[in-house]
């Protein structure tokens, strides 16, 4: 059973995953058909940041995974056998 924080955090972040997705579909998907002198663009980072953001991110998380997978492995390792 999951408890009252626990599913506050779960709804906090698909709240933030929603939001996140939304702001970036739109920022990829409709602002390139939109006058670049409309107001709405002020709102939105610069278009070379569409693609340097995620890079990095998935980078980050590339590297957090490797991170775990390396403390993982390094405090279940069992001591080599001693040949005598």
């Amino acid at each position: 059973q999951a408890t009252a924080m626990d599913q506050l955090v779960g709804f906090g972040l698909v709240a933030f995953s929603l939001v996140l997705f939304v702001y970036y579909t739109i920022w990829i998907i409709i602002l390139p058909f939109i006058d670049s002198d409309h107001g709405i663009h002020k709102f939105f980072l610069p278009r070379e940041y569409s693609v340097t953001i995620p890079v990095i991110a998935g980078l980050l998380l590339v590297l957090c995974v490797g991170i775990f997978v390396v403390i993982v492995m390094w405090k279940n390792r069992k001591p080599a056998k001693k040949l005598d």
